[in-house]
């Protein structure tokens, strides 16, 4: 087993509370389709600051959460303390360390990108049930709002041939080519999250894919960003996004 979530997280752990949650219609939406219901045990994967596991959590799911980073794990260990129904582990997208057979529906949120996506699927359709359900979801910014536009040509201008990767892509090729789950079903929703200026500054110092990318320059581009909604005199941010989410169900066995 080829385990490629290899990323250190704990440099952003501290921020990535102050990320937007995902639009909750498109959570519900996505447990319709998967058929799960209040009581059911379900994987978050990946589970980071809890972002998915907490509304999945107050959908009366029961949550097994793993997590590879200690630093993320707890963070989302603290903001789920005090919830009923769920527990943490230490894994990986491609080696969960979770009984096979076991979930109506395994989730992965802002964090299938972060793996060896087909090994990824493969170990999804180890511990689910049959029939069961696997889920993926990002938050991606509006880029062509004018103020976000601004915010990417100033990344740019620091990290020229910056790249988003996979988290933006469609993950339907990448589902179907494992040759284990049907075709997903995509669902989208939209926000406009208000958020103070200083609290929406500090959180791009969690921006992981930002400051993989800008190495040495992830501070000059955190400075920037300041720098530009200073600029603006105002007191908060007007942040819109855009929740997608690729559910898709398990083949039969024999796809393997």
């Amino acid at each position: 087993m080829t385990v490629t979530t290899q990323f250190d997280y704990t440099p952003y752990a501290a921020d990535y509370a102050s990320r937007p949650d995902y639009v909750s219609e498109v959570i519900t939406a996505t447990l319709a389709v998967a058929g799960v219901a209040p009581g059911d045990l379900v994987c978050d994967v990946g589970a980071g600051s809890a972002h998915l596991t907490i509304p999945l959590l107050e959908n009366g799911l029961r949550v097994d959460a793993v997590e590879p980073t200690q630093a993320m794990r707890e963070v989302g260990e603290g903001r789920t303390q005090g919830m009923a129904g769920v527990q943490w582990f230490e894994g990986f997208g491609e080696a969960t360390g979770r009984p096979g057979d076991t979930y109506p529906l395994v989730t992965f949120g802002s964090s299938f990108d972060r793996t060896d996506r087909p090994a990824a699927l493969r170990e999804t359709a180890r511990i689910l049930k049959p029939g069961g359900w696997f889920a993926c979801c990002w938050n991606h910014r509006d880029l062509e709002e004018p103020f976000q536009a601004r915010i990417e040509d100033l990344i740019k201008q620091h990290i020229p041939g910056y790249d988003y990767g996979t988290r933006r892509a469609d993950q339907t090729p990448a589902i179907e080519a494992s040759g284990l789950f049907e075709t997903p079903v995509v669902i989208s929703g939209r926000m406009t999250r208000q958020v103070s200026s200083d609290v929406w500054c500090d959180a791009w110092s969690s921006h992981s894919t930002l400051g993989q990318q800008a190495g040495e320059k992830f501070d000059d581009v955190l400075a920037g960003i300041r720098g530009l909604v200073g600029a603006e005199r105002r007191d908060h941010v007007d942040v819109p996004y855009v929740t997608k989410m690729w559910v898709a169900r398990l083949r039969g066995r024999n796809a393997r």
